[in-house]
């Protein structure tokens, strides 16, 4: 016989270390970035260093949703409102990933470590808004 149940636990393997692989590449940057001192406030992430920003604005007419990943925090930005997503700590090949959907952007931290800020660099506020 060929072995074919053998060639399709090969294939399973490799699609479980293909999976690994994936999940070892999103995480390594948590465990190099986790701050010592478990500080993951606003001011513990920028002690991170590091900093690389990205400049979200909002330049239609109506509210627009921030989504910021991984942590799943949202922000609102009116018309004609700005605001800094800056990456902290070290991340692969690029710091952020960015998806554009009706009304929402997705910001994605590599390094898992991000803040968001206004234009004068104060935290700005997660959560609805009004």
């Amino acid at each position: 016989m060929d072995g074919g149940d053998g060639d399709g636990a090969g294939a399973a393997q490799d699609g479980t270390a293909a999976r690994r692989a994936g999940i070892e590449r999103i995480m390594e940057p948590l465990r190099t970035n986790m701050p010592p001192d478990g500080d993951v406030s606003f001011e513990g992430i920028r002690r991170m260093g590091n900093p690389v920003p990205l400049l979200v604005q909002n330049d239609g007419t109506g509210v627009l949703q921030l989504w910021l990943e991984p942590f799943g925090q949202d922000y609102w930005l009116n018309p004609g409102e700005s605001v800094y997503v800056t990456s902290y700590g070290m991340w692969n090949g690029h710091p952020f990933e960015v998806v554009h959907e009706t009304d929402c952007i997705t910001v994605w931290a590599t390094s898992w470590f991000a803040t968001v800020s206004d234009m004068g660099g104060a935290e700005f506020p997660a959560g609805s808004r009004s």
